[in-house]
C-alpha cells in the first residue's frame, strides 16, 4: 500500500467530491419536485394521470440507470437537444430519482389520516389547497428518513456519470489510477471519501429529523 501520490493529487479528489455534491444536490431538488408531481398524478382521480405516472415510474424503475444515461446523453443530441455533460448527468439522475421519490411521497400521502382531508373539505377548502397546506406537509414529515436515504443513494449512484466524462469522484480516481499506474490505492481513497460524504449526510438528516419530532411534540 503506497499513498505517496496524495500530496500531488489530493486536489483531484477534492474537486471530484465538490462535483459529486453539486450533482447530488441538484438531483435531489429536481428529483423531489418531479417525484411530487408524479405522486400527485398517481393519487389523482383522473385515470389518464394515473396511467401516465404509473407507466413512467414502472419504466424508469425497470430499466438500468446506465441505459437511461446513454438515452439522455446520446439520444437527445439526435433530436437536436444538446446538453452539457454535467447537465445530462443531472437530468438522468433526476429523472431516475423522481420515479423512486414518487413512490415514497405517495406512501407518505396515503399514510396521512383520511379524516384530515375530510375535515378540510368540510371547512370549504378545495382539494388542491388541502393537499398543499395540510396533506403534503404532514406527508413530508413522515417520509423525511426515506428522502434522506434517497439523497445518500444519489451520492453513490452519481459515480455512474463518470462514463460520460463528468469529473466527479470516480472519474478523478480513474484519472489518478492511470497517471500513477496503481489501480488499488486511489479506489481506497475514493471509497473513504464516499463514506465520509454519506455518513455526514446521514448524521445531518438524523439531526433534522430529531428537531422535527421535538417541534411536533410541543
Amino acid at each position: 500500500m503506497d499513498f505517496s501520490f496524495l500530496p500531488k493529487y489530493y486536489t483531484f479528489f477534492l474537486e471530484g467530491a465538490k462535483n459529486t455534491l453539486i450533482i447530488a444536490l441538484f438531483t435531489v431538488l429536481f428529483g423531489t419536485a418531479l417525484g411530487l408531481v408524479l405522486s400527485l398524478m398517481k393519487v389523482s382521480s383522473k385515470k389518464i394521470l394515473k396511467y401516465l405516472s404509473t407507466a413512467y415510474i414502472e419504466f424508469v424503475r425497470g430499466t438500468p440507470i446506465l441505459v437511461q444515461l446513454y438515452i439522455v446523453y446520446y439520444g437527445l443530441p439526435a433530436i437536436g437537444i444538446e446538453l452539457p455533460d454535467i447537465l445530462a448527468g443531472i437530468v438522468t439522475l433526476s429523472l431516475n430519482s423522481g420515479a423512486y421519490v414518487a413512490e415514497v411521497v405517495r406512501a407518505g400521502i396515503n399514510a396521512v389520516d383520511k379524516g384530515q382531508m375530510e375535515a378540510a373539505r368540510s371547512l370549504g377548502m378545495s382539494n388542491s389547497l388541502t393537499m398543499k397546506h395540510i396533506i403534503i406537509p404532514q406527508a413530508f414529515k413522515n417520509i423525511l428518513p426515506a428522502l434522506g436515504n434517497e439523497f445518500i443513494t444519489i451520492i453513490k449512484e452519481s459515480s455512474i456519470v463518470s462514463v460520460i466524462g463528468i469529473h466527479e469522484l470516480m472519474y478523478k480516481a480513474n484519472t489518478v489510477r492511470g497517471n500513477i499506474f496503481r489501480p488499488f490505492e486511489p479506489l481506497i481513497i475514493v471509497a473513504l471519501m464516499y463514506f465520509v460524504l454519506t455518513f455526514t449526510c446521514s448524521k445531518l438528516l438524523g439531526i433534522a429529523e430529531g428537531r422535527l419530532k421535538r417541534v411536533d411534540s410541543h
